[in-house]
Formats: structure tokens, C-alpha cells, sequence
């Protein structure tokens, strides 16, 4: 099954990190990385811009309402995602204790996701 791992953390703190901060969280999240591609189970990640960079679309209003920055004012904001292929929710959450092991702070919310391709739908 393919689980998807969100990235929250305080986007401040993360933002503040020197380069070496930075290149060291990431060197800890490659060594994961690999073991996952290794077994074939790593799929698409994405760092994401700040929410500076954010636009959001209300769609709660009559027309839609686009508005700069991110829906939600939160003290963590989604920071990235990867998908997983995972035999189950204990195997996704021990990825998701690897990945904290290498990026400290914040959490990870595991959600599995149900692909939907257009033109098939399940009865």
C-alpha cells in the first residue's frame, strides 16, 4: 500500500538552519532514502518554498477567493511529502521513525492514499 509521509515542522526554525544545519539533516534523510530505494519502495518527494511562495484558492466563496500565503495560520506548516510503498502501517511508521531520527522537531503525519486514475472508480 502507498502511504504518504507529511512534513510539519515550524517553518521559522527550519528556514534559520545554517547551510551545514541544513546539509546535515539531509545527508541523514539520504542514508533513509537509500535503504528505500534499495527495496524498490520510495516514490515521489518534494521539499517544498516557504509559504511566502504560497497561494491559496478559498473555495468557500462565491467566486473562489485567492489569497497570498498558506489556508491555515499554524505554529507548524507542511514543509514536504513522500509517498512509500509500505506493507502496512507498522512498516510505515517505522520509516517515519527513520525520518525522524534524521530530522529532528516536528512530525510526521502518515496517511495511506487511495490512487484514483481518471476513468476508473471502485463500485
Amino acid at each position: 500500500m502507498l502511504y504518504a509521509f507529511l512534513c510539519y515542522n515550524n517553518e521559522d526554525a527550519v528556514f534559520s538552519w545554517t547551510k551545514e544545519e541544513d546539509d546535515a539533516v539531509m545527508a541523514g534523510l539520504h542514508k533513509v532514502h537509500q535503504r528505500l530505494i534499495e527495496k524498490k519502495k520510495f516514490g515521489p518527494a518534494v521539499r517544498l518554498m516557504p509559504t511566502t511562495a504560497a497561494t491559496t484558492l478559498r473555495k468557500d466563496t462565491d467566486p473562489p477567493l485567492v489569497l497570498d500565503g498558506p489556508y491555515a495560520e499554524t505554529k507548524e506548516q507542511l514543509l514536504g511529502f513522500y509517498v512509500i510503498d509500505c506493507e502496512d502501517l507498522e512498516e510505515a511508521l517505522g520509516v517515519a521513525r527513520d525520518f525522524a531520527k534524521a530530522n529532528p522537531g516536528g512530525a510526521y503525519e502518515v496517511r495511506p492514499l487511495k490512487l484514483f486514475l481518471p476513468g476508473s472508480f471502485e463500485k
